[in-house]
């Protein structure tokens, strides 16, 4: 092990950690927001609002997201409508084509566990509401969207593992990420184990983190959910 090269290669991977966490919550905050409508659209008993949201989660969790990435940053390109259009001086940008491809696909995803969570709701905190008289957007807001985000938590902290990992083919699109980070420190010593080992332990030191945050939020928010059975 050559730690030396490893302590040289620090503020290297300190930047990559950085570009690796700008992605991760990009990706989430704008996945997550578009999930929840498509959620709540996806679980509605009209087919032709419900099928199009299924069709959508259906072909991007059925295809790799290399695969997506590609598409949104080299595929493209190649259309010269939309090379002269307003849209491309962010489709040209790699930074924008990685958050877009990974808060797609985190979106996907996000859309099936909710949706999930919605389906799972105890039918007597439905029936509750509407004996209370609650219109069904005023059941949606206080007593199903409450209910399935605290019940998705599981479920949805291993997206967020999985998205982190994701994160890591931002390298193969020029951004300087962990894994980017890591590349460069081999391309420039010669020593693929120290520079990626050096990679799977930043890796690992956010996933321990993500895991305890989320298990915190669970032992607070979904416990009490588990108690009343």
């Amino acid at each position: 092990m050559d730690f030396q090269a490893i302590h040289d290669s620090l503020p290297l991977y300190v930047h990559g950690l950085g570009v690796t966490l700008e992605l991760l919550l990009a990706a989430l905050l704008a996945g997550g927001l578009c999930a929840l409508p498509l959620a709540m659209l996806r679980s509605l008993p009209i087919a032709w609002l419900s099928r199009p949201v299924w069709l959508f989660t259906y072909v991007i969790r059925g295809t790799p997201m290399l695969v997506q990435l590609f598409l949104l940053y080299y595929g493209l390109a190649q259309f010269e409508g939309v090379r002269n259009s307003p849209a491309w001086p962010w489709l040209s940008s790699a930074w924008f084509c990685a958050i877009a491809a990974f808060a797609i696909n985190t979106c996907a995803y996000t859309t099936e566990i909710l949706h999930g969570a919605i389906k799972a709701l105890p039918a007597g905190e439905i029936e509750a509401a509407k004996a209370m008289g609650m219109s069904r957007w005023v059941t949606f807001r206080r007593i199903v969207i409450p209910s399935a985000l605290r019940r998705a938590l599981p479920a949805y902290g291993n997206e967020v593992v999985l998205m982190l990992h994701g994160t890591s083919l931002a390298s193969v699109v020029t951004l300087a990420d962990l894994t980017g980070a890591a590349r460069e420190m081999n391309s420039t010593y010669y020593l693929p184990f120290e520079a990626f080992l050096t990679a799977a332990v930043f890796y690992l030191a956010i996933t321990v983190v993500l895991v305890g945050l989320f298990r915190a939020a669970e032992r607070r928010w979904v416990a009490p959910l588990q108690g009343r059975h």
